[in-house]
């Protein structure tokens, strides 16, 4: 809970409005997001949990913004990074630290990467309908 003489982020509410949204693209395509305001630690100082994914009409995760783990730091012996922030190029890419500036330097990197990805195959990066999956959870 926000101290009282703590300023709202507003970037970090923008994000978790994401939280269980679906958007559809063309041809199959689409984009996935999990948010959770979660205790910051350690591996998540921020107090996010986060995943944001690009995929493909078959269902393959091409592109994704996550800190499910920690990943490897390329070139430095195998040292895992401090935080799990990390962020997969591609679809077979093992994950490579992501440096988190905040929610929407993270919105922007992520949507950065979901337009070159849609060009390089020529997929429209018009979304064509959103699916809310938060409607699918049973009220407590």
């Amino acid at each position: 809970m926000a101290d009282q003489d703590e300023e709202p982020d507003y970037a970090l509410e923008y994000l978790l409005g994401y939280d269980g949204l679906i958007h559809w693209l063309n041809n199959g395509y689409f984009l996935k997001f999990e948010i959770r305001r979660v205790d910051p630690e350690e591996l998540r100082p921020h107090g996010v949990r986060y995943s944001l994914s690009l995929h493909d009409a078959s269902g393959k995760r091409i592109l994704g913004f996550d800190n499910a783990h920690p990943v490897k730091h390329p070139g430095r012996a195998g040292r895992r990074a401090k935080t799990a922030d990390h962020w997969h190029r591609t679809g077979s890419d093992e994950g490579r630290p992501y440096s988190y500036r905040g929610a929407d330097k993270l919105l922007e990197d992520f949507f950065v990467e979901v337009r070159r990805v849609l060009a390089e195959r020529g997929v429209s990066e018009e979304v064509v309908s959103v699916e809310d999956r938060r409607s699918d959870e049973t009220e407590d």
